[in-house]
């Protein structure tokens, strides 16, 4: 009897990587076109424009039930708190985005996996293995070798990255918390209604009229980031906060193929060190995660 429970548990966390590196590959996408958008329009004009494209797709899918439910569901309080601190993360990291390199902004960032992880411990009760562990720390060694991140300097787009990862970790902890015991659905609603709420104001007081070609901009930014939020959340109901961090680091490799397309970075020699080291991260944390449910 044993059998179809283990192969269901390898199923289901082999489903959980998919998910979690298909929502941070979705986000790598969006955060390119966001740099795009940051420089003519404000990040309270950006987020909520992006926030009603989603809770529109909704809408034009006849999800009404959706908006009843979220507004009963009992996870209405902590999911504004958790509201609060992904905004906080965005707010630092797009404000950051209009002064550093993508490929810069994205290795800063990757301070959060590191954080997530040490915050599973006492948070969530998670035991990470050292295999865990050293995933997490040989993806974080790629993001150091790929961008050699101690040439950028000390100054406030640096401070505000870091203090994103910050946010985002402790949001990632959040969602963990959240995601098994509320529908994704109601959890996407809840969180972009709680954005709505709070940056329609200083939408308002800071428009900027965008034309034709901002406008697809700003409507893909909003349909990437809904199905980035819907594939995270899949994932993060599947698999614990500390191997979700492990992939995170997939981003990396989007950031510096976006920037090479979009802005003629072009990638060092060490970039490439660095992106194996990613690579070995994540194929051995699937090897970790398929050998612990097999035993």
């Amino acid at each position: 009897m044993s059998q179809p429970l283990d192969l269901n548990a390898r199923q289901t966390s082999i489903a959980a990587i998919g998910f979690v590196t298909c929502a941070y590959s979705l986000f790598a996408i969006h955060d390119a076109g966001i740099k795009l958008l940051v420089a003519g329009f404000t990040v309270w004009q950006v987020l909520c424009l992006r926030s009603i494209t989603i809770l529109s797709g909704f809408a034009l899918a006849g999800r009404w039930d959706v908006y009843r439910d979220a507004i009963r569901s009992p996870i209405i309080k902590p999911m504004a708190f958790r509201s609060l601190v992904i905004l906080g993360a965005w707010i630092c990291y797009y404000t950051a985005a209009a002064d550093l390199q993508l490929a810069e902004l994205t290795t800063l960032y990757f301070a959060a996996p590191i954080i997530t992880t040490l915050l599973s411990i006492p948070l969530l009760g998670e035991k990470v293995t050292p295999l865990r562990w050293f995933a997490v720390l040989t993806g974080f060694a790629g993001v150091l070798v790929a961008s050699n991140p101690a040439q950028l300097g000390f100054s406030v787009p640096v401070i505000l990255v870091l203090m994103a990862a910050g946010f985002w970790a402790y949001s990632i902890i959040l969602l963990r918390q959240i995601a098994l015991s509320s529908p994704t659905s109601i959890q996407m609603v809840l969180n972009n209604l709680f954005f709505l709420i709070i940056l329609t104001v200083p939408m308002i007081v800071t428009w900027v009229t965008p034309t034709w070609e901002q406008a697809a901009l700003l409507l893909g930014a909003g349909v990437l980031a809904g199905v980035g939020q819907f594939t995270l959340f899949e994932g993060m109901k599947r698999a614990p906060a500390s191997v979700a961090a492990c992939f995170e680091y997939s981003a990396l490799l989007w950031s510096f193929l976006l920037g090479y397309l979009i802005w003629r970075d072009v990638p060092r020699p060490e970039v490439f060190l660095g992106a194996l080291l990613i690579v070995v991260a994540g194929i051995v944390i699937v090897f970790g995660e398929t050998r612990r449910r097999r035993a």
